[in-house]
């Protein structure tokens, strides 16, 4: 964070170099849309195929085949939850939040894509729905569903409290993805990663910058769904900070599960609808 007494004076042209306009690092607008209509139609045939319940301070997996939905619902209490995403097949690619937040912006709503890790650099996911759309940005900037914040996780956790804390996300995931894959932690590790912050409301301090959670608007009954674009494996924690209020990695936090649902829509609902194919570089980098 910027020091509240920096060690040098303003030169005299500080307020002119201050005040030049900024520029967007990445204009989207050559990116190709999601084509929303065909996936909401596709949705209204889809049925219910899978349902997993996250418990508590702990993760749970699922997996979405291409052109599929899921469905992220808080059941019983305000609840915000760490979202990973793999390609089902390669866990190497694998949700990209800080390309996601580099196209889409420090959080995400209706009509945003979860990008890919690279060579893929493809969507993996449309956000179709939030119920949560109607919050914005707040009086302290907070807003929901972001893709800023890194996962809570034992090692920060020992960094600036000591001790030993096995029911953080990272933890969480990690064991989710050891059981889905047959893996042992050591190897399931290293392919958790940073991730979308479902329900979680955050953003950065006006004044110090510094990165912030507030307590959830989350409610029984709310939800976020996506369009699966390409086979998905999904790991959900249900963040032992609760609504986070107050603190994460916590045993005193209240805690409520999670609830994913898996949809698959009618055969022919996505007629001349296909997966994103990698992305197209050549992988050469100039030699």
């Amino acid at each position: 964070m910027k020091p509240a007494s920096p060690d040098h004076q303003p030169p005299a042209d500080a307020d002119a170099r201050r005040a030049r306009a900024p520029v967007i690092c990445y204009p989207v607008g050559g990116l190709p849309a999601p084509d929303l209509a065909l996936y909401r139609a596709a949705r209204e045939t889809a049925r219910k195929i899978d349902e997993v319940t996250v418990p508590p301070r702990d993760a749970r997996s699922f997996e979405v085949p291409a052109g599929g939905f899921f469905r992220i619902t808080c059941t019983e209490g305000s609840q915000v939850g760490d979202l990973n995403l793999w390609n089902a097949a390669d866990l190497s690619e694998r949700f990209y939040s800080g390309k996601t937040r580099a196209l889409h912006g420090t959080h995400l709503s209706t009509g945003d894509q979860l990008w890919s890790s690279f060579p893929a650099l493809r969507p993996m996911a449309t956000i179709t729905r939030d119920t949560l759309d109607w919050y914005g940005f707040d009086s302290f900037g907070g807003a929901v569903h972001d893709v800023i914040g890194t996962r809570c996780d034992p090692y920060t956790h020992n960094l600036l409290q000591g001790g030993q804390y096995h029911h953080c996300c990272h933890s969480n995931l990690t064991r989710a993805l050891a059981k889905a894959r047959d893996l042992p932690p050591a190897k399931a590790e290293p392919h958790v990663h940073d991730v979308l912050n479902v329900f979680m409301c955050t953003g950065f301090t006006r004044d110090t910058g510094q990165y912030f959670m507030k307590t959830s608007p989350v409610r029984p009954g709310d939800y976020l769904e996506l369009f699966a674009e390409i086979d998905l494996l999904g790991a959900l924690s249900a963040c032992p900070g609760g609504d986070c209020g107050a603190e994460h990695s916590s045993d005193s936090a209240a805690c409520h599960p999670l609830r994913v649902e898996v949809f698959a829509p009618a055969k022919d609902a996505l007629a001349g609808w296909t997966p994103p194919p990698p992305n197209g570089y050549d992988g050469s980098h100039g030699l």
